[in-house]
């Protein structure tokens, strides 16, 4: 996998990359992280990228041509025109099903925006993505970028010591991970669950899974329209789901006789 990164702060990204899990895949040559300086295809002589929107507005816009000349220059050098993944709030939200099947690429290019974003010609030209970490804005597309790329390199082989961990992580068959627990046993009168105890794996197993569901039902409940589950998974959520109506109503009752209460007492 290699990444190739258009920006204005070369070393914002590169600082962020090349460090942890991430800097020492890089290192071990799994993977590759250039970061593209914009600046250094602008033709103006103060080195200028950026100028006033036609129309009028606040701010500044990045200009087209040192953008596009950036892309055709490393398409260039690298004998290809790979995929032109553009972070702006407009684009599609990134998640993991995205993250997967970015990985499958050999190279990946982001492009990343500032001030009041790019020249739509440039876009228009180059982009084959739009991708978005969500609804708010920053101040550029750097950490975005440096979001997607942590995500995806997890799933590039080999970056992770534990390979399995790249696939029972959050997310996995659309479900949230579940509880994690180490030593010691007892911490401030809390125990370790003790099926994790049993070194029974199929319990344990079997634990895991439910967990996961509950915690997506309580936490993500919008995953689960398509999360992989077993019939016994399904009919479990269902059971859950029941517990949680059964103990709304309840709730409401005790709610309504306690007003009821107050307003005799009246």
């Amino acid at each position: 996998m290699n990444y190739h990164i258009l920006t204005l702060f070369p070393e914002m990204v590169l600082d962020g990359l090349n460090t942890s899990i991430i800097g020492r895949a890089a290192e071990k040559g799994l993977l590759s992280i250039e970061a593209v300086n914009i600046r250094d295809y602008t033709k103006e002589k103060h080195g200028h990228v950026d100028d006033t929107p036609y129309g009028g507005g606040a701010g500044m816009v990045m200009q087209a041509a040192p953008v596009c000349d950036a892309y055709e220059a490393l398409c260039e050098r690298i004998g290809k025109r790979p995929r032109v993944l553009y972070m702006t709030p407009q684009g599609q939200t990134f998640n993991q099903k995205i993250a997967e099947e970015l990985a499958q690429e050999e190279d990946l290019v982001f492009l990343c925006g500032h001030y009041e974003g790019i020249d739509e010609r440039a876009l228009e030209l180059i982009v084959t993505d739009y991708l978005s970490v969500g609804d708010y804005v920053l101040t550029g597309g750097e950490l975005p970028a440096m979001v997607m790329i942590d995500c995806i390199s997890r799933l590039v082989p080999g970056v992770l010591n534990n390979d399995v961990s790249a696939e029972i992580e959050s997310f996995h068959d659309n479900l949230l991970e579940y509880p994690q627990y180490t030593r010691p046993e007892v911490y401030q009168g809390m125990r370790v669950p003790e099926v994790l105890l049993s070194g029974h794996h199929k319990n344990i197993e079997t634990w895991r899974r439910q967990q996961s569901i509950k915690r997506t039902l309580e936490r993500r409940p919008d995953l689960l329209e398509e999360a992989n589950l077993s019939k016994k998974e399904r009919q479990y959520l269902a059971e859950l789901i029941q517990e949680e109506e059964t103990a709304k109503t309840e709730t409401q009752a005790q709610e309504s006789n306690g007003s009821d209460r107050a307003e005799a007492q009246k």
